[in-house]
């Protein structure tokens, strides 16, 4: 079956972001100035999948805001004659039809993607993490889609990693396919967060999946795993056993928006890409490092 339906889990508490999140979703966090979220919805919606369903939870109330419409302030902006941020605020509300459910209780990511169920049904369907934004310029989701179309089954996005940091991640255990690109691999197994010494590879897992819905069948039945929670690498491991789990090893541009180090430097980067402040910045930045 075609691929329709995107999942965005959005039910975490954000605790590293701390105070700020305390009562703003870390997903609405301004990345420039656009919240991290409709990156992710944004990059769905340009691999043909507008069908958006958010996994949320308590305090999340403005994610539903942000892709609503907001008729005051479109009217305020239209009466200014201010086009510009007319058109920017049009484009959130119309990019997708969001749909939303609660998580409740939040037991992990496998937990999350299986509040989903209902709403996917029995169609494959993708699954993207708000802390990675990947790049516009870089097709993965596209690739991805096209992978699972001519392979079936599941397909989970992979990035090399240094060795020594491979127990911050999923890491998969691979053997090569004979694809010319060398990038797409079939996955033998895979283990959250292993101690780098029992680490298969250095492949981690990044936050793009294609899953099959026999997903759901394996979830219903996984236990709670690392951190009393259930996760969803435990459930791709038993469906390795079921049905064929390709990896995409993805080279391209990734942003990590998780913690606040890496989400300064996304800011960064993708501030000093726009040309209406790039150039600025960049004159700015090398003129505070040299006096540093």
């Amino acid at each position: 079956m075609p691929i329709r339906k995107a999942v965005i889990p959005a039910a975490g508490l954000g605790t590293r972001f701390l105070p700020a999140t305390k009562a703003i979703p870390k997903e609405m966090l301004p990345v420039v100035d656009t919240p991290a979220i409709q990156y992710v919805v944004e990059e769905a919606v340009r691999a043909g999948l507008t069908d958006v369903l958010m996994i949320t939870g308590r305090n999340k109330r403005a994610l539903e805001d942000h892709f609503d419409r907001a008729v005051e302030l479109e009217h305020n902006l239209q009466v200014k004659g201010d086009t510009d941020k007319l058109a920017a605020v049009h484009a959130a509300s119309e990019l997708a039809e969001v749909h939303y459910v609660r998580q409740g209780d939040p037991r992990g990511l496998g937990h999350a993607v299986l509040a989903a169920a209902a709403h996917v049904g029995q169609e494959p369907f993708a699954v993207l993490l708000g802390d990675d934004l990947v790049d516009a310029r870089d097709p993965l989701l596209e690739h991805m889609i096209e992978v699972q179309e001519c392979q079936g089954g599941s397909v989970v996005a992979l990035m090399e990693v240094p060795h020594d940091q491979i127990s911050l991640y999923g890491c998969a255990a691979i053997e090569a396919t004979g694809d010319a690109g060398g990038d797409v691999v079939r996955i033998t197994g895979l283990v959250e967060k292993p101690p780098v010494d029992e680490a298969p590879s250095n492949l981690a897992i990044i936050g793009r999946y294609i899953l099959s819905p026999t997903v759901f069948e394996v979830l219903r039945r996984t236990p709670p795993g690392r951190g009393g929670e259930i996760q969803l690498t435990d459930a791709l491991q038993e469906l390795i056993c079921l049905e064929p789990v390709h990896g995409v090893v993805f080279r391209g541009r990734r942003y990590d928006t998780g913690d606040r180090l890496d989400y300064l430097k996304t800011v960064v980067r993708l501030a000093a890409e726009r040309p209406d402040i790039g150039p600025p910045l960049l004159d700015w930045l090398r003129d505070w490092l040299s006096k540093q």
